[in-house]
């Protein structure tokens, strides 16, 4: 039999998954992986475009902007709602319908190149579907590639998948959209259609994978037993406490530090980029969140010896990649802005290994997708950073707010080694 879970009528209560063959249960975690990557992709593919739609479409920048925003505003209750329903109802049905409302949400962008208020829904509707695929779909994935659904696993490199396919999907989907809308005729629309192709076929290779949730333990008449017993058993809480000294302080960095990267540093080096300012903001794209990709294997080797070894020089990186920025943005070096986005891609490939392996290690099965949720919303807080640092660049002057950036990266990393100095 598969490893689904199934319903014994004779008992009336749903039993556990049974291992898969040895050799097919492997494939599950990676078959599941592609819709993680497709929310990626649909992610950064706009980011991509904002030149374009200011030029093509003569939309003025606060609407622009506004549009990358409302990405957001839909990604909170995305991850809000899908992680509880993924917990009650199950990964698989919210992961499936979630990759649904991501594939739709290109369809309402690419319409709206003539129409363009389908544009606001059209982002809003990417914002929910990734947030959604973010919670149940990093939950089913990691699930998916671990026991019993696979006879050996270790935690972090089950937990990094999600995250490794994600990136892979940031770094593809905004140089992808870059190249079509630099040389593609009706780029507003054909730069879409790969998201369309991946999205497609990541449900496909996923309709067949079976839900990997575990039930919760049927209720019997007997009197309940001690939640914990023993003397190492933490209170019903601990995880939580865990999470807020643990997770919370290093969650904005995940992605502040990369969209620094690739929606920051590109306009502040543009000048000498006379025609080539789109490929530049493609390549940007793929640069820093390629740069999460890559060092995914070291991340990986580091959080199996140390977790909170993995955090803290994921953000010396980011560190030492804020610094360079800011002499890349002073001298207006394309090249050097491309190190700077390289470095903090590099720390939020390390800071998000680790919170992903210390969410899943530290969440009970049946809040896993749950806590997760809570940590992408936090994560994605990051994402306002560029916002900031613009609304601020005027009083205090770009070169300033990089190194005031790079000074918190430091005290970040400080007050995550003080608050969790007796864990490891």
């Amino acid at each position: 039999m598969s490893a689904t879970t199934h319903h014994d009528k004779t008992r009336g209560r749903w039993q556990s998954p049974r291992p898969a063959r040895p050799g097919t249960a492997p494939r599950y975690g990676l078959r599941t992986a592609w819709v993680m990557m497709a929310s990626g992709w649909s992610a950064n593919q706009f980011s991509a475009l904002l030149g374009a739609y200011r030029s093509n479409l003569g939309l003025s920048e606060s609407t622009v902007t506004g549009l990358f925003a409302v990405y957001v505003v839909g990604l909170v209750p995305g991850l809000l709602v899908g992680g509880p329903l993924a917990d009650r109802h199950g990964r698989r049905p919210v992961a499936l319908v979630a990759l649904g409302v991501n594939l739709a949400s290109s369809v309402f962008l690419m319409v709206g190149s003539t129409a363009h208020w389908l544009l606001l829904p059209g982002r809003f509707l990417t914002g929910v579907g990734a947030g959604a695929l973010l919670a149940a779909g990093s939950a089913w994935v990691k699930e998916l590639s671990s026991p019993p659904f696979v006879a050996e696993a270790a935690p972090a490199a089950a937990a990094k998948r999600a995250g490794l396919f994600v990136s892979a999907g940031f770094a593809s989907g905004g140089l992808v959209a870059s190249m079509i809308a630099q040389w593609a005729p009706h780029p507003l629309v054909t730069a879409y259609l790969p998201h369309l192709v991946l999205a497609s076929a990541a449900g496909l290779a996923a309709l067949p994978v079976p839900e990997s949730r575990q039930p919760r333990p049927v209720a019997t008449a007997q009197p309940t037993a001690p939640a914990a017993t023993g003397p190492g058993a933490p209170a019903p809480s601990a995880y939580g406490r865990r999470f807020l000294r643990a997770v919370v302080p290093l969650a904005p960095w995940v992605f502040a530090a990369p969209a620094i990267g690739f929606a920051t540093l590109p306009g502040l080096v543009d000048d000498g980029l006379s025609g080539w300012q789109t490929v530049y903001a493609g390549i940007m794209t793929a640069v820093v969140p390629g740069a999460g990709l890559v060092v995914q294997p070291l991340a990986r080797r580091l959080a199996a010896r140390s977790r909170l070894a993995t955090a803290a020089i994921g953000m010396l990186v980011t560190t030492v990649g804020l610094a360079l920025a800011a002499p890349a943005a002073a001298l207006e070096q394309p090249a050097l802005a491309l190190v700077s986005g390289a470095l903090l891609g590099a720390g939020y490939g390390l800071a998000l290994t680790y919170a992903l392996t210390e969410v899943a290690a530290l969440a009970p099965p049946d809040r896993l997708a749950r806590l997760t949720a809570y940590f992408w919303t936090t994560a994605y807080v990051g994402m306002f950073t560029p916002y900031v640092i613009a609304l601020l660049s005027g009083t205090f002057g770009m070169t300033t707010l990089l190194l005031t950036g790079a000074v918190l990266a430091v005290v970040t990393c400080v007050g995550l080694l003080w608050l969790n100095r007796d864990e490891e």
